[in-house]
């Protein structure tokens, strides 16, 4: 599994105390990282935004994040499929961002970083240098210069030394230096460079950011430090940091006491599917007293007797992986298998050909991916503002398959008489940002190929009687997921491909996920054509106020 980042703002107040850890190359994966009172984040709203347009900055860090990873996906289908890459990826990835209008070379940041949020996680160290987190793309303590003097800005506490970070926020930090390589021993580390600077910051208190290599970031006081003796007899400098107070809680804590509590605080439902998911799905309400509505939870569309499936010609693909030149599956998706071998979706497309019954490559074939159902950790949570929300206990990597949407399918005149429709989703209206897409051409020597899907007939999946989890996913004005059409038990895309939802970024443990409705201020009406209006609560910087 990738490993994540995640981090905050402390101070160090007593000791140095020194613990060891290893230095991470700029495309390798680091440990989640956790960051308090900092914010790594991703474009939220960037689907509506032109380059030249003024964004808020969370929302320009999530669109630059969003892009690189977008890009490095791509390139590692490219490199998969045996086509030589110049550069290494997640180099060739970080040009992409670079080339992009929104990108901006930064300085060095003392303290928050505009955009990055306590709890956002990064999968490759790259990634902080994009946002401006953490600029070096090896050394674990960034610094900067303030009235002249060194001071330490950023930390990284990836696990190459004893690092120890406590539930009270307390972390003690190793300096850097003196460990044993292959072909060296171990010495004394020096009071020097990023060892300096941060004895620099106890003295002028100047809060220090922290990406913690399992999960985020948060700042830090420093507070002292002293001289102690490594595991092999050499002198280090160790370092005591002090969160912050008034932080958001890290999630790798949450997580924790969730996973280790006996009784699950607000359980409802231990299982809303009763076992019909692989995965149990519970209910948790911690805000009130309220408990979900009676639901029958289906795990597939149910489709009506006058709907009558087409099957589809299968590939003759024999393994695990379809030739994306001989694949009639490929062929069908523009030449290219749509997922790479990390089960990622690449790009979002009008629709997406997965291998299906009539194919002979087995149940591990790479195109076969969201027709395995739910493989991550959901849960139904009661949300302050929004009613029932969806969220994960554990990290989603960008381009995962979360979940399907089902329900009782419809065609156009019974959607239109259906007395609750707060549950309707309209096939073939999707929502997702086609621009992301176009900052990759550039670096990415590829045709970007669409599916020759035609145009889809008006039919609804209506989840309001009978469900899965997507149901109770909510809208977000800057959502993290989106709703991709897929086609894998039957031929008909005209009328009734599935809805599925991927995510479109890293998306940390607890976090609502969300997804864009798709609807259009005055565009719904009631029995006697009178607008409809429906206000949204989601929160976003660039929330346009209405669903509807």
């Amino acid at each position: 599994m990738k490993n994540r980042l995640e981090g905050s703002l402390q101070r160090s107040v007593s000791d140095w105390k020194i613990k060891r850890k290893r230095s991470t190359r700029e495309g390798k994966q680091v440990p989640r990282a956790v960051v308090d009172d900092i914010t790594p984040s991703v474009p939220s709203g960037s689907h509506h935004k032109q380059p030249g347009d003024h964004i808020d900055a969370r929302s320009k860090v999530r669109k630059l994040l969003q892009l690189y990873q977008a890009t490095y996906r791509k390139l590692k289908q490219v490199k998969e499929q045996g086509i030589p890459i110049v550069g290494r990826i997640y180099l060739e990835a970080a040009k992409a961002v670079k080339k992009d209008p929104v990108y901006t070379k930064l300085g060095a940041i003392v303290g928050n970083v505009p955009g990055v949020e306590v709890g956002d996680e990064f999968y490759y160290r790259i990634e902080l240098a994009i946002v401006g987190l953490h600029r070096l793309y090896q050394g674990g303590i960034d610094t900067s210069k303030v009235n002249g003097v060194p001071v330490a800005i950023s930390v990284i506490a990836s696990g190459g030394y004893p690092d120890e970070l406590s539930s009270s926020g307390e972390l003690i930090y190793t300096g850097s230096g003196g460990k044993a390589g292959s072909n060296k021993d171990g010495s004394d580390q020096k009071l020097e460079r990023g060892n300096l600077a941060l004895k620099n910051s106890i003295e002028t208190k100047t809060p220090v950011r922290v990406i913690h290599g399992f999960e985020g970031e948060s700042r830090i006081e420093v507070g002292g430090g002293m001289l102690a003796r490594g595991p092999k007899g050499e002198m280090v400098f160790k370092y005591k940091l002090q969160r912050i107070a008034g932080q958001p809680e890290l999630t790798l804590h949450a997580v924790k006491a969730i996973r280790k509590s006996k009784i699950r605080e607000g359980l409802c439902l231990p299982d809303i599917s009763q076992g019909s998911e692989r995965i149990p799905i519970c209910v948790i309400n911690t805000i009130d007293d309220m408990r979900l509505a009676p639901l029958k939870y289906i795990t597939e569309v149910t489709y009506p007797t006058w709907c009558e499936k087409e099957p589809q010609k299968g590939c003759n693909c024999t393994n695990h992986f379809s030739d994306p030149i001989r694949c009639a599956c490929a062929r069908k998706n523009g030449g290219e298998i749509p997922f790479n071998r990390d089960n990622a979706i690449v790009k979002a497309k009008r629709l997406v050909y997965e291998c299906g019954p009539w194919c002979r490559c087995p149940s591990t074939c790479y195109n076969r991916v969201s027709q395995h159902g739910v493989k991550i950790p959901l849960e139904i949570f009661k949300t302050g503002k929004t009613g029932w929300g969806v969220r994960s206990l554990g990290s989603i990597s960008s381009g995962s398959f979360i979940c399907e949407y089902t329900g009782e399918l419809l065609n156009g005149e019974e959607a239109e008489n259906r007395q609750n429709d707060e549950y309707l989703f309209d096939i073939g209206r999707n929502y997702y940002d086609e621009e992301l897409w176009e900052g990759i051409k550039s670096v990415v020597d590829v045709q970007s190929s669409t599916s020759s899907s035609g145009t889809m007939k008006c039919f609804t999946i209506d989840g309001a009687e009978c469900s899965n989890v997507g149901r109770f996913i909510n809208h977000s004005c800057s959502p993290n997921l989106y709703a991709q059409n897929v086609l894998w038990d039957h031929g008909d895309m005209r009328r009734t491909p599935h809805i599925m939802l991927f995510a479109v970024e890293n998306i940390p443990p607890l976090q609502e996920l969300t997804y864009h409705y798709n609807y259009k201020v005055g565009s719904v009406h009631d029995e006697n054509g009178n607008e409809k209006v429906k206000h949204c609560y989601c929160g976003a910087s660039d929330c346009r106020g209405r669903l509807y």
